[in-house]
């Protein structure tokens, strides 16, 4: 299958970049190079780095970024810092962090992200570590329950849980329909109205699996720290865990005084060191949702870094 992945916000993020030709970039997710392509395009003597824990958008950006001054790195964007550090770079212009899957990824059926097709229960963005068969087979009940409350924001995570632990006391649970069965069952019939009765716990099958949020707020910090005065962070979220978390981020940077407000003065002299671009996230047009429906989700933040 070819690797296809639509860029969601794709024009909005890299102009809110504001791309300076001589400038160094990072792409914290390459995924089909969209957003690379289009950084790297606006480049004349600058650099682009990109990375990528999934060997196949590794190999696909490889080969888009053909010709481009541009690097390709198999790795979790979670380790940027270390990975320019040992590229002699200590700061760049701007970093675009995609959080979300590819539509790559949810399309391949092998690699196990859908419920509408049956696949082994992998999930797994690296093609390495634990799987969603193994969290799902061998966590214990309340550990499972939890994964699928705190990251699937799932209100039945209980009966779910409970549900997949009966079924595997008598074979265990292998394919991705097969468990989005036992979701279904598990839940009231008026709440399948509501959409794929599965949608949350796979959300909170492909968080866990692949650490999305473990670390993020510190990843976003380190993100942040290698800007440039002037440079610019631009983050796009795809779930209101990931979106809470940057939202958070971001009022953190662009905060100054942290002193009780009932002291008269200032006495802490933090002052702000970022400048938050977009007052309200960017979300998709008309146009973008009629052909990329997947695009729904996304929400795009941007701050920029004032000292």
């Amino acid at each position: 299958m070819e690797f296809e992945h639509k860029s969601v916000l794709l024009n909005q993020t890299v102009d809110l970049l504001d791309i300076k030709p001589d400038g160094i970039y990072v792409d914290g997710t390459v995924g089909g190079a969209g957003h690379s392509r289009e950084i790297a395009k606006r480049l004349k003597n600058g650099f682009l780095i990109a990375f990528d824990r999934d060997p196949d958008a590794v190999k696909v950006a490889n080969e888009r970024l053909s010709g481009f001054n541009a690097e390709i790195i198999n790795d979790n964007f979670f380790n940027i810092e270390k990975n320019l550090k040992r590229m002699n770079i200590s700061e760049v212009d701007g970093i675009l962090l995609d959080l979300g899957v590819s539509s790559y990824q949810l399309d391949t059926a092998s690699r196990g992200f859908s419920y509408h097709k049956t696949a082994p229960l992998d999930m797994r963005m690296s093609k390495k570590g634990i799987s969603a068969g193994e969290v799902v087979n061998e966590y214990p009940l309340e550990e499972l329950a939890r994964v699928f409350r705190e990251y699937g924001e799932e209100k039945f995570a209980y009966k779910i849980a409970n549900a997949i632990c009966r079924r595997r006391t008598e074979q265990p649970v292998e394919t991705t329909t097969e468990l989005a069965e036992i979701i279904a069952s598990a839940v009231p019939g008026s709440y399948r109205r509501e959409g794929h009765p599965a949608r949350k716990c796979f959300q909170a099958l492909r968080i866990e699996v692949n650490g999305e949020l473990d670390g993020l707020s510190s990843a976003v910090d380190s993100a942040f720290s290698l800007l440039k005065v002037g440079g610019r962070l631009a983050v796009i979220t795809f779930h209101s865990l990931e979106d809470r978390i940057i939202k958070q981020q971001f009022k953190k940077y662009a905060t100054g005084c942290t002193c009780p407000p009932d002291l008269p003065v200032c006495v802490c002299g933090k002052t702000p060191i970022g400048k938050i671009i977009t007052r309200k996230p960017v979300t998709a047009g008309e146009d973008e949702l009629s052909s990329n429906p997947r695009s729904r989700s996304a929400k795009l933040r941007v701050v920029q870094k004032i000292k």
